[in-house]
């Protein structure tokens, strides 16, 4: 990449600067040098670092840090709506949160969604990097920094990133996929299939058994064809023939005997790993629900739709499997009480199945996980409104949405529930301020656009 010779010699002054401790000038001439050239990586980590030697050397006491949170909001607000249009406007004013508080990670998450969006991996790792340091603990920010480590070419770390959260999240789907993703991706490096991808190497270079490296190859892909599943079935069933005692093909035959819907084969399969393995495995516990309520899935579809009590059964069904869901999740529970996804998950369950003072408790937990916070106070709040205690939702709603600072899909939710409990109150003024906050944005959402063009018709 060339740098223009004016941008190259902003970046030489503020190294400079940095160099004679004077990083208020640095700070200045580096975003000076950004503005002009966002994609300027060594600029930006050399920002990065007069920015925290800046923070270092100053004293931030309580009122300096209300100040710097009074002064950021503004930023975020001014950065979030420049993503859309000017992803490098957006960058440029999350810099200048950054400024004054480098670790922050509503500036830091901008960073990484207009550094996405304008194709700079290095830029996004350095950002995520800090974000994940703030809250270890962080499914989403967890699995996007490991997939960015792996791109950067470092997957085993990105590989004890994921396995590291993994063992205080175990029940977390999402976190175990991928981990499972990027540990293929690992294999597949360490195996020699990335020089093959760029024409360095071939098949028999990687593996001595072609046939090996096929199903290898099958394994990983995303989406297997039905002929190539049956194929590793056949494969795996005829290994486990020869190797008995080993529990890999047991593990993969569970997994493509649940793909096929042969959910008793399946359930043999994990009941020997089961029996097999040491110790409480809570993955394998939450396979073995989740076949189960696959397997009522099934049965639900198999139903005769013509036949007269075809409601009744489809109802059992249904009931059968909240319960099985439930029971299951209370289970795990008891093992793991301090696990507040967990929580979260079981305080769902209890909200479908209509037990909302169990709910409620279960979310009041959940609160304390940073990743579930927002989403519990959302369900907090329509426990609250099946309760009738519509000031309690509202406040509840007000409350999760000021901690929503990106305008996603969910804050709209938030909103579009605190409308709907204010017209309850009937607060309609305030209520239809609310759906306005949506139909500025997205008139297509749910009858937003209905609800507000009835009003301005009804004036």
């Amino acid at each position: 990449m060339t740098i223009p010779r004016d941008v190259r010699l902003l970046y030489t002054k503020g190294e400079e600067a940095v160099t004679r401790q004077n990083y208020d000038y640095a700070i200045d001439l580096l975003n000076q040098a950004l503005v002009k050239e966002p994609s300027f990586f060594d600029c930006r980590r050399a920002l990065r670092k007069a920015q925290q030697r800046k923070a270092d050397t100053t004293k931030t006491g309580f009122f300096k840090k209300v100040f710097s949170t009074t002064t950021s909001s503004p930023l975020i607000a001014k950065a979030q709506i420049a993503l859309r249009t000017n992803p490098a406007d957006a960058l440029s004013a999350a810099e200048q949160i950054l400024n004054n508080d480098p670790t922050n990670s509503g500036a830091h998450k901008i960073i990484v969604e207009a550094a996405k969006t304008l194709e700079l991996p290095q830029t996004k790792l350095m950002s995520l990097e800090v974000l994940f340091l703030n809250n270890p603990r962080d499914r989403d920010v967890a699995i996007d920094y490991a997939n960015a480590l792996a791109e950067d070419g470092r997957v085993a770390l990105g590989e004890k990133v994921l396995a590291e959260l993994a063992k205080q999240l175990p029940y977390d789907p999402e976190l175990l996929q991928a981990l499972k993703n990027i540990t293929a991706r690992r294999t597949m490096s360490e195996g020699g299939y990335d020089d093959l991808a760029d024409g360095k190497g071939s098949y028999r270079d990687i593996l001595k058994n072609e046939e090996e490296a096929k199903t290898l190859e099958q394994e990983n892909r995303a989406q297997k064809s039905e002929d190539n599943t049956e194929r590793l079935i056949r494969e795996y069933e005829s290994r486990l023939k020869t190797e008995p005692g080993n529990l890999k093909p047991v593990r993969q035959l569970a997994e493509l005997y649940t793909q096929r819907k042969r959910f008793d084969d399946a359930l043999k399969m994990y009941e020997r790993l089961k029996a097999a393995e040491t110790g409480n495995d809570p993955a394998l516990d939450k396979a073995i629900a989740d076949l189960q309520v696959k397997r009522l899935d099934q049965a639900a579809e198999q139903l005769d739709q013509t036949a007269p009590d075809y409601e009744e059964r489809k109802a059992q069904i249904n009931a059968d499997k909240q319960a099985l869901q439930l029971a299951d999740c209370q289970r795990r529970v008891e093992k793991f009480p301090t696990d507040l996804a967990m929580r979260f998950e079981l305080g769902v369950l209890y909200f479908q199945a209509g037990k909302i003072g169990e709910a409620i408790q279960e979310f009041q937990k959940a609160q304390n996980n940073p990743h579930k916070r927002v989403p519990a106070m959302g369900y907090l709040a329509q426990c609250f409104a099946k309760r009738k205690m519509n000031d309690l939702a509202a406040k509840t709603l007000q409350n999760a949405i000021k901690e929503k600072q990106v305008f996603d899909d969910e804050k709209k939710d938030l909103i579009y529930q605190l409308g709907c409990v204010l017209e309850t109150m009937g607060k309609r003024e305030e209520a239809i301020e609310q759906f306005k906050l949506i139909y500025e944005t997205d008139i297509g959402y749910r009858d937003v656009g209905k609800k507000v063009d009835d009003y301005y018709a009804g004036q």
